[in-house]
């Protein structure tokens, strides 16, 4: 099976990337305004250099979406990570490889944007998602946190 073909979201993509979001127990429950304030949040995104959303077609369908930011620091000797958010595939396509298929498009995008390294969180209610991660050869390395503002 071929694998999708990845690429920069337009705005009229928005509509189907979030299906892709609200596609589960922990996004239906959150991805819920509307579609006004989705727009707004994916034009800051396209004004800020470095932070992409990539969506994934197979014949003519979104199937797959990623968020890549590329963060300038100065911690490991100013190495510069790619940080990982929103990562779905759609339900039906689940289990056909696009999932590694959209990470190995991540990488190569963080590589071609001069990154050192990848990093990504996830839900700890994703436990198949974590055990997809690791097989990539991710490391469950550091603990996050979050806090609602």
């Amino acid at each position: 099976m071929s694998a999708p073909h990845f690429h920069e979201a337009g705005r009229g993509d928005v509509p189907a990337i979030l299906a892709l979001l609200a596609d589960d127990d922990l996004g239906h429950g959150r991805e819920n305004v509307s579609l006004e304030i989705y727009l707004a949040a994916f034009d800051r995104m396209k004004a800020q250099p470095g932070n992409l959303i990539i969506v994934g077609e197979k014949e003519g369908v979104i199937v797959a979406c990623y968020q890549i930011t590329l963060i300038d620091g100065l911690s490991r000797g100013g190495a510069r990570p790619a940080q990982i958010e929103a990562v779905r595939v759609a339900a039906n396509w689940r289990g056909a490889g696009i999932g590694q298929s959209l990470m190995q498009d991540a990488e190569a995008r963080a590589r071609a944007g001069g990154c050192a390294l990848i990093q990504l969180t996830s839900d700890r209610a994703r436990n198949a998602a974590h055990g997809f991660y690791e097989g990539l050869g991710y490391s469950p390395s550091h603990l996050g946190f979050k806090k609602s503002l």
